[in-house]
């Protein structure tokens, strides 16, 4: 290696050596400064992160509160209106409890966020709610299965299945047996009265909190029953029991 090459490798080691003898010197005489410094940072956020938790405590009832109200599904205006603070606040509150709870925050039409938190009886409502009504098959549905299911009858026989089927209960009466039997405790609960209705469950859960709900069901009811919901208990009662 040549003396030149040397040289100016001493030169570039002595250019980098002067600016982190500068920085060795600054740091030596600030670090006093530093270590404040930095103390100082991290108890303003041990403070700041003390006052959310408490700030936290005092929202949990309004929290709670709504997610019975409204089943689980709350907004950051919800908690903001109710609890008479800002929306960003409100927002920050509802993704902490989100990670806490795993809940899911989906966009809604009009672009808000909407917090969807599954607590026992939302996540039985859409158990209910996947239990789809008996399926009734049309007269044109019935004459294609009859040939197939049921064997043909001699003219011997006719006489005895028109006095089977005279002592077999009407529909009427078969219905209301389900009904007295289901009633032993007062009430149906969602899916049982969605069977008597004949409808979904879920048209069921998203009608019951309807101001018309008892018409509406007074008129799905094969006996012309109208039913009322009881937030309580969960339960459907007759109307007129429910009121007597």
């Amino acid at each position: 290696m040549s003396e030149k090459t040397i040289e100016s490798y001493g030169k570039g080691f002595l250019v980098l050596l002067l600016p982190i003898s500068f920085l060795i010197i600054f740091l030596v005489a600030t670090w006093k400064i530093w270590v404040a410094g930095i103390l100082l940072f991290l108890a303003f956020n041990i403070w700041q992160h003390h006052r959310w938790q408490q700030w936290c405590q005092r929202v949990n009832p309004i929290f709670n509160q709504l997610i019975r109200e409204n089943q689980g599904r709350i907004t950051p205006m919800d908690l903001a209106i109710r609890g008479n603070f800002s929306g960003e606040t409100a927002k920050r509150y509802l993704d902490t409890k989100a990670v806490e709870f795993g809940a899911r925050a989906l966009d809604a039409e009009d672009g808000s966020k909407v917090y969807y938190f599954i607590t026992a009886t939302t996540f039985g409502s859409i158990l209910d709610s996947s239990e789809p009504p008996p399926k009734e098959l049309t007269s044109k549905e019935v004459a294609k299965v009859l040939p197939i299911l049921e064997p043909p009858v001699k003219p011997k026989e006719e006489e005895a299945l028109k006095t089977e089927l005279q002592s077999q209960p009407t529909k009427e009466e078969e219905v209301k047996r389900p009904l007295e039997k289901q009633l032993i405790f007062g009430s149906l609960i969602q899916s049982e009265l969605a069977k008597r209705l004949n409808v979904y469950s879920s048209t069921v859960y998203k009608r019951r909190d309807d101001p018309d709900f008892p018409e509406w069901s007074r008129s799905k009811d094969p006996d012309g029953i109208a039913w009322t919901y009881s937030k309580k208990t969960k339960e459907f009662f007759p109307r007129d029991e429910a009121t007597s």
